[in-house]
């Protein structure tokens, strides 16, 4: 390879100016602000009176009212989130939807809305096609909004070891690593970082380790 991978990642940081605020910050900021509840004079207070954090919490504070709730389910995925509004509910019907599901978490905002939160071990329909895998400028492997050229990481997998990968891979493996890998759904996400995981930092320490 006439100008190895380990130079071109060096070449990135030369160029580096500034550091970058990621993606993932951006949306860390944004659900910060967005679970800030907003209290205004004489807003109504739900039974507790107080926020109530954690399902198991929630349903003590509700179990005994009879005051309808907004319920509301906050989707996060690996890449994307999505709010939908599930309606407005009895303090049965809430505490019967919450039982069925103890994977979700839920609160109680100051205006007795109970917000729900799944995590799921997907791409949001917003990201299929629209993220990449690829290194960024210090040899992690990474999820980039966009190809990585534009710096946007949503978030950090592991550590490549470059001289391993240009030893052990043909260049045009390497080369799609470096321009990024277009990911359009799940199954290409686990694919692409199995078949690179295996030349992450600790891995391959641990595979040219000689033996005792």
């Amino acid at each position: 390879m006439q100008f190895s991978l380990w130079k071109q990642i060096k070449k990135r940081l030369r160029r580096a100016k500034r550091p970058i605020l990621s993606l993932g910050c951006w949306a860390a900021l944004a659900a910060a602000i967005w679970n800030v509840p907003a209290v205004a004079d004489g807003a109504p207070q739900h039974p507790a009176g107080r926020d109530a954090s954690g399902t198991a919490a929630v349903i003590e504070s509700i179990a005994d009212s009879n005051v309808p709730h907004e319920v509301y389910v906050r989707r996060i995925y690996i890449c994307g989130e999505e709010t939908e509004r599930l309606g407005t509910m009895t303090s049965r019907k809430v505490i019967g939807l919450l039982r069925s599901h103890s994977e979700w978490s839920a609160e109680i905002d100051q205006d007795g809305a109970v917000r729900i939160v799944e995590r799921i071990e997907d791409l949001a329909d917003t990201c299929r096609g629209q993220v990449y895998i690829g290194l960024d400028k210090q040899g992690n492997v990474a999820l980039f909004a966009g190809p990585p050229k534009r710096e946007k990481v949503i978030r950090t997998f592991f550590q490549i070891d470059i001289q391993y990968m240009e030893s052990s891979l043909p260049k045009d493996r390497v080369d799609r690593l470096i321009e990024g890998i277009r990911i359009n759904d799940i199954d290409e996400y686990n694919s692409v970082l199995s078949t690179y995981s295996d030349y992450a930092l600790e891995h391959s320490e641990k595979v040219m380790k000689p033996a005792d």
